[in-house]
């Protein structure tokens, strides 16, 4: 199975994920990470020389891309917002959309003074939580287990445990 774990930046995804998969014996991929190997440019680079169409883009492409593969992918706060991209993944067979739902405050907290996201440096606090409003109605609708996120991260790992075991029943 392929669990693909989306939310706001600063959610914990990538933190959450690799407990999760070290607990479900899975291996462990951030979409971003991927995208910065592949291009050879960290994120700021892509979003200033390529632009975010094109970032976006090549995002959809490698969430796609881990579908059927055993593993948990931490998506960019951006992937689950295609309807195509999380319909696809959908229909895939075998996965999960998993939104870590966590509270604005929480999330800009830890992301405030991350200058490696492009969209932390180039908007303000308050538009910051209106992306995050209009992303929080796009995450609900894509994903298909929604994780009230508010614990420890092996605690929220093992809440999405449990969840995967019931969905399978």
């Amino acid at each position: 199975m392929t669990v693909f774990l989306c939310g706001f930046m600063g959610c914990g995804k990538s933190t959450v994920g690799q407990i999760l998969a070290r607990k479900s014996g899975c291996g462990f991929c951030d979409t971003d990470e991927m995208i910065v190997k592949s291009e050879g440019m960290t994120i700021p680079e892509i979003f200033s020389e390529k632009g975010e169409a094109y970032f976006r883009e090549t995002e959809a492409e490698t969430v796609v891309s881990l579908c059927g593969k055993k593993a948990v992918v931490s998506c960019g706060g951006g992937a689950m917002q295609n309807s195509v991209t999380a319909g696809r993944v959908k229909n895939s067979g075998n996965s999960e959309i998993i939104y870590l739902d966590v509270p604005f405050e929480e999330c800009y907290k830890r992301i405030k003074d991350d200058t490696n996201r492009p969209l932390v440096v180039n908007n303000t606090k308050e538009q910051l939580e209106e992306i995050y409003n209009r992303r929080h109605e796009i995450y609900l609708k894509n994903s298909t287990i929604r994780i009230k996120a508010c614990g420890t991260p092996p605690e929220i790992a093992d809440e999405i445990c449990d969840k995967l075991k019931t969905e399978r029943r």
